[in-house]
């Protein structure tokens, strides 16, 4: 991504979206000018910070053995890390890992992308809107 490039909704793909629920195309390190993180499901670790690297939930046992590779399909779901993810999330950023879970379970993980393109994209400059930001990075308008 060239410097202050707007990342467009369309940028918002299944392959972005982590087994905990986490749609890292929304995430800061992801729309980061300089080394921009490939989002959790990539294997390229290079540009990950390092708690995604490390993540214990992408790495737990339980969810290596499910057929979607999503923490919905644990028999512990949601289990005490996803929840405490989860709650941290809700209250600090007004996302929830454990709804996107549903969500994706309920209809499926393009319907669940194409709904985030929605739900993300900036009404002031159609970029997407960053999950840990209050205001759309490119045009500054605030999250609604």
């Amino acid at each position: 991504m060239a410097s202050g490039e707007k990342v467009l909704p369309e940028s918002i793909i299944p392959e972005m979206i982590a087994p905990c629920g986490m749609n890292c195309a929304l995430c800061i390190g992801h729309l980061r000018d300089k080394k921009p993180c490939p989002g959790c499901s990539s294997r390229d670790d290079a540009a990950k910070p390092a708690h995604c690297v490390v993540c214990r939930i992408k790495e737990c046992e339980e969810l290596i053995g499910t057929e979607s590779g999503f923490c919905f399909e644990c028999t512990k779901f949601p289990c005490a890390r996803l929840r405490q993810l989860d709650k941290r999330y809700r209250a600090k950023y007004g996302m929830s890992m454990v709804e996107n879970l549903q969500r994706i379970q309920a209809a499926g993980l393009e319907a669940f992308a194409e709904s985030e393109k929605t739900r993300w994209n900036c009404p002031g400059c159609g970029g997407v809107i960053c999950v840990h930001r209050d205001a759309c990075l490119y045009c500054g308008r605030a999250k609604d």
